[in-house]
């Protein structure tokens, strides 16, 4: 009698090229907000190849890092760290390469254990993380355990968006006419008509 290979099969998740996401994600406070564009995608694809490339050319202001959870523990997928805007303040440098990169690193690790991102697929993936920190972080008296929090959950939903592909065209379809972005809402009442 042949002795019967109980063996599951492994579940494929497929390719993934190239997924997009962004969150908001905002505390009571103004200087808490998180506002991440996540890119995802393979390593051996255009969204590792920008990796390697955006690592090796660092330009002054906008250093390009790793994820972290501290020092010689790096996340996976291998994630980097890009500031959407030029870094001048040492403050806002000393936030955004701790609190904001170990909240980034265990966002990204929360979508793992959340099945957002396969874990099979943990080690071949990338993902670039566009960070904005409010200005106010320089001037303001911030709890960092806020800070944290906020750009967690920014990064994980980021990451959730971007893997379900949220939102779907219809919802924009149906959506487009009744969503007003925030800032020409600010500027429409600023400014009104007349």
């Amino acid at each position: 009698m042949a002795k019967k290979h109980n063996k599951q099969k492994k579940k494929s998740h497929g390719r993934i090229v190239l997924r997009t996401g962004e969150a908001l994600v905002e505390a009571e406070q103004g200087w808490s907000a998180a506002e991440p564009e996540v890119v995802i995608g393979e390593l051996d694809g255009p969204v590792g190849y920008a990796i390697a490339n955006l690592l090796g050319d660092q330009i002054k202001g906008h250093s390009r890092v790793f994820a972290i959870l501290n020092c010689d523990v790096q996340v996976r997928p291998v994630t980097l760290m890009v500031s959407k805007v030029t870094v001048k303040n040492t403050k806002y440098t000393n936030i955004l390469m701790g609190t904001v990169q170990a909240a980034i690193a265990n966002g990204v690790l929360d979508a793992v254990r959340a099945g957002d991102i396969p874990k099979d697929k943990a080690k071949d993936l990338g993902i670039i993380v566009s960070v904005w920190l409010d200005p106010s972080v320089v001037s303001e008296k911030i709890d960092a355990k806020v800070l944290f929090e906020t750009h967690r959950a920014a990064t994980t939903r980021a990451i959730h968006k971007a893997m379900h592909h949220e939102p779907d065209i219809d919802w924009l379809l149906e959506h487009q006419d009744k969503v007003t972005h925030c800032f020409h809402q600010m500027a429409l009442e600023a400014n009104p008509p007349g």
